[in-house]
């Protein structure tokens, strides 16, 4: 199985902590050159360093705040302008939680363009050098939610169904170039992300913290969360050689609580 990324160079957004900076760490040691982005330079700087050099990689940064889509925008076409694109990685921090009915006409703009307009502008803007290097991988980390919403997560429910149906229909139309789309669906992983989930539900409920972890670890087949590693590997095979004919998919990991098939 050829899994090497080595000579390819990767965008990785959201990659300071959590599932970003774990698929950053799983592309590096693949041997892909990466360019992190995030709005903290300073810990930009730090997971920069923590990268895998082995294979000759060189390693970068940008620095841009999601909820500013035109700065996004800036970053990565002066970034494309000098430098090709071969993997794509999608991510960003999700919306606070809270039941659909409580949410404001605000919170869906802002996540909405925080999610689903970055996520259009950064694949419009490496489309091209995809298409002309003839090797492209666009993978998405969504949520679990694009399946079977989730509880007290109104907004981050409609966004995140608004971004996988938004990549099949990229999938559909840039495959011919052998440029694929996937998305990556985490279920409960352990990232500051659950962490903030669980003290807001605990607040809201008026319970504590340790019985709302047991409660979720409950609804997993594997008793257990996930860890942001386990959900990388996933998205580090799909940037491979070896998914080539993996396209407009979304793969749940989650233990198996996901209750569709």
């Amino acid at each position: 199985m050829n899994l090497s990324l080595e000579g390819k160079y990767a965008v990785i957004c959201g990659s300071t902590q959590g599932i970003g900076l774990a698929t950053a760490e799983e592309l590096a040691l693949l041997g892909a050159s990466c360019t992190l982005i995030a709005r903290n330079e300073d810990a930009l700087k730090s997971a920069v360093q923590h990268l895998d050099i082995s294979l000759r990689q060189q390693h970068n940064y940008l620095v841009a705040d999601f909820s500013k889509a035109d700065e996004v925008r800036a970053v990565i076409e002066k970034h494309v302008a000098k430098t090709p694109v071969h993997i794509l990685v999608n991510n960003t921090g999700g919306p606070p939680s809270g039941p659909v009915i409580e949410a404001s006409e605000e919170a869906f703009l802002n996540t909405f363009n925080q999610h689903l307009i970055c996520n259009h502008i950064l694949t419009k803007a490496v489309f091209p050098s995809m298409k002309k290097e003839g090797y492209g991988r666009v993978i998405n980390i969504i949520s679990t939610s694009v399946k079977i919403p989730l509880k007290n997560l109104g907004v981050s429910n409609t966004i995140r169904g608004a971004v996988a149906s938004w990549a099949k229909s990229m999938a559909n139309e840039i495959s011919q170039y052998n440029i694929t789309v996937n998305n990556v669906l985490p279920g409960f992983t352990t990232t500051q992300r659950l962490t903030s989930l669980i003290d807001q539900l605990a607040k809201r409920g008026n319970t504590v913290i340790d019985v709302i972890e047991k409660n979720m670890v409950e609804e997993v087949p594997m008793k257990r969360f996930g860890v942001a590693s386990e959900v990388a590997a996933v998205a580090a095979f799909l940037a491979s050689p070896a998914a080539s004919y993996v396209n407009g998919v979304s793969i749940p990991v989650d233990g198996g609580r996901t209750g569709s098939i």
